[in-house]
């Protein structure tokens, strides 16, 4: 026994030419009712399209037409403004979902990498101070040191006065 969905896959091919289907598809519909009754809507709808009319283009059709035609060639070429919303409205053969989607991807990447730069905290160490500040910043914290060293710079009358008589 054969399955109705199976049967109704070759119904069309039934219709138009029934020597083209396999004995077990003829039979099948012959015993099923709802297949039967498939094949005859079919063969109603096809009647129905034999016996209908196309309907004739009216005289002045090709008229008509071809005063369209003359008058959009004629016609100043549309801005660059009007033919993007065109292109929007109408469509084109380029799909913009993908360059959509890859606008966005981008977009994710940059803001998310930029986020966590902020939120890992390496940001730029300040540059280690050289060795003369490194000095600078101990004779500041050193009083005592420095009131050494000024003690130095100061002059004594006497040891002074010897030292420099001695040497001549």
């Amino acid at each position: 026994m054969m399955i109705c969905r199976k049967t109704k896959a070759n119904l069309a091919d039934l219709l138009l030419d029934e020597q083209s289907v396999p004995v077990e598809v003829r039979k099948h519909v012959e015993d099923c009712p709802e297949c039967k009754q498939e094949l005859e809507a079919l063969k109603a709808t096809m009647q129905a399209m034999d016996a209908w009319d196309t309907p004739e283009p009216s005289p002045f059709f090709d008229a008509r037409m071809a005063a369209l035609l003359r008058s959009e060639r004629e016609a100043p070429p549309a801005g660059f403004l009007e033919r993007l919303r065109a292109r929007l409205l109408f469509g084109s053969n380029m799909h913009l979902r993908p360059v959509a989607a890859g606008a966005l991807a981008l977009l994710i990447l940059i803001g998310g990498g930029t986020y966590a730069g902020f939120m890992t905290g390496n940001h730029p160490a300040t540059a280690p101070a050289s060795a003369a500040v490194r000095d600078l910043q101990s004779l500041d914290d050193n009083a005592q040191v420095f009131q050494q060293l000024s003690a130095l710079d100061q002059p004594d009358d006497d040891s002074d006065s010897g030292a420099s008589n001695s040497n001549l």
